[in-house]
């Protein structure tokens, strides 16, 4: 039965649209048939250009990829001409649609920048410019090997003249870095000055930077390092303090502060040891200050003997023997008073001994004397200050004593016996450990320094020790007469020394003067100094001051 009419005419009109289905499919397939044979087929014409561009060091300048039926040339020519050569030859090949060119050149790079950045945990990305000398495979093969197995490389650094002597040992030494760093860390290279940025994955990730970066490549420098410490969960901070000296054991916020600390060790124990077992990391509460913490922990730590300052969950406590009785409340005083802010209160357990050894010291510098160290009361400590002040015209005598038990028999007697000997020196110093004294120091006369052990020997207490240890100052060099002169009479020009009526009594002003003349003389042997004032003040004119003179 025929179709009617107007049925029969739809299906004419459909029939093209009903093909284009399978249309689509053979094209499909043909495509995915088709395109990697094409890509093949590019990759080994282009391969044989590119084998003709290899350079003195193996590799070809030339990279080729296959783009569907493009081909895409990338690389650095030695000049333009091979450039063009090249491009010609890939031209010429039968089967690529375009040539897309992003051949660049190989140029002199000032300064020399290369860099590689952590970009992922197993990928690490290269920027900058490489040496033309060095072909790209070769420093990558250097590179991946300084580099955490299975590290992949991003590679986009250009060949470039101007290169420093040995790059790859430098590039191959940034690169080790990385593994220590965290993702966006970045080594880089600006001639021979390397830098390295980003945060450290852990704390012996951080001491290891620390060490490596103490011994670049030969050559090379370090210049800018930014490495973020790592983060702690339990930031914490001790000083531990024996007779054997001082342990830094914990944390620091930075090289900073952990140089901060040690130079406050070394300064609390004059000549003794310190033990630096702090490391470098972050943790401490934003509101504390790390510097006002340490200087506070060694506030607490010059009250004790032996015994620990302790920071840590944001408290400080402090344990041991105190240095004497006076140096429990004042360490209560301290915590309750000087804390840092941010800083809790934690406890203070402190026990007080007798002092063993027994310390004090008596040290004479041209500017004051001062006493340090402890005596067993204040009796003590006027008989001592009795014996130095008359001995002593301007220079201040600063009392640092504390008193406490366990000082040795005739510890008085000692001290006020040695105390004339040091204020006679120009400068020094009297030590006493229990019952063993020594003097110090540097005098201004000779026969005086010779003297001085034996002196020593006969003023000493019974069952004491005493050693003495004097050297004379070198005498200045002798001037001619006339210099001599010169030099007294610039000394004492423009002053007017003169003494009170009836006394003998020096003011401020004379010492200066009498000073500089008392130098001079040790120069001049034959300076006359004279000193005169009228035999009746009633009657006789203003008295003279202070004059000088100098002869054969």
């Amino acid at each position: 039965m025929p179709l009617p009419e107007e049925f029969a005419q739809g299906l004419r009109r459909a029939g093209w649209l009903a093909g284009l289905p399978a249309l689509a499919l053979i094209w499909a397939g043909a495509t995915l048939f088709a395109t990697p044979q094409i890509a093949d087929a590019l990759d080994a014409a282009g391969a044989r250009v590119a084998s003709g561009t290899a350079t003195a060091a193996g590799e070809p300048w030339l990279r080729l990829e296959a783009r569907g039926r493009d081909l895409a040339a990338e690389g650095e020519a030695p000049d333009v001409g091979e450039r063009e050569t090249v491009l010609a030859k890939l031209a010429a090949l039968d089967g690529p649609r375009r040539i897309v060119s992003e051949i660049g050149l190989v140029e002199t790079a000032a300064p020399f920048l290369w860099a590689a950045i952590r970009t992922g945990s197993a990928r690490v990305a290269l920027e900058g410019s490489r040496p033309a000398q060095i072909g790209r495979q070769a420093l990558e093969a250097r590179i991946t090997g300084a580099l955490a197995p299975g590290t992949a490389l991003d590679d986009t650094a250009r060949a470039a003249r101007g290169a420093p002597p040995d790059f790859a040992s430098a590039a191959a030494f940034l690169a080790a870095r990385l593994s220590g760093l965290a993702k966006g860390g970045r080594a880089a290279l600006s001639d021979t000055v390397l830098s390295l940025s980003g945060e450290a994955l852990d704390v012996p990730a951080y001491e290891a930077l620390r060490t490596a970066l103490a011994n670049p490549p030969a050559g090379f420098s370090v210049g800018r390092i930014e490495i973020v410490p790592p983060a702690v969960a339990q930031f914490r901070f001790s000083v531990a303090k024996s007779a054997r000296g001082i342990v830094l054991d914990g944390f620091a916020p930075s090289a900073a502060d952990r140089e901060a600390a040690l130079r406050a060790a070394a300064e609390a124990v004059p000549g003794g040891s310190v033990q630096d077992r702090l490391l470098t990391a972050r943790g401490l509460d934003p509101a504390i200050d790390p510097k006002t913490l340490i200087g506070f922990a060694f506030r607490l730590a010059e009250l004790i003997q032996s015994g620990t300052v302790t920071f840590a969950d944001d408290s400080v406590s402090v344990t041991g023997d105190a240095i004497d009785a006076q140096a429990i409340p004042d360490a209560a005083a301290l915590m309750r008073e000087a804390r840092p802010a941010g800083v809790k209160p934690g406890p203070v357990t402190l026990a007080a001994r007798p002092l063993s050894p027994y310390r004090v010291a008596i040290r004479r510098t041209p500017e004051a004397v001062t006493l340090t160290g402890h005596l067993p009361d204040d009796a003590t400590r006027e008989r001592v200050l009795a014996a130095l002040r008359p001995r002593l015209f301007r220079e201040p005598v600063i009392d640092r004593t504390r008193l406490a038990d366990g000082a040795p028999p005739d510890l008085g007697a000692a001290l006020a016996a040695a105390a004339p000997l040091v204020a006679n020196l120009a400068a020094g110093e009297v030590a006493v450990s229990d019952r063993a004294l020594t003097l110090t120091g540097e005098s201004l006369y000779r026969e005086a320094a010779s003297r001085t052990p034996e002196r020593l020997a006969e003023v000493l207490p019974p069952g004491w020790t005493g050693r003495a240890a004097v050297t004379a100052r070198q005498p200045a060099e002798t001037r001619d007469p006339a210099a001599c002169r010169a030099e007294a009479g610039a000394a004492i020009a423009g002053t007017s020394l003169r003494f009170p009526t009836g006394s003998a009594t020096l003011g401020p002003a004379f010492y200066p003067v009498l000073d500089a003349l008392a130098a001079l003389a040790k120069a001049c042997p034959t300076l006359r100094i004279a000193v005169s004032a009228p035999a009746d003040p009633a009657k006789a004119k203003p008295a003279q001051g202070v004059g000088g003179t100098a002869g054969e």
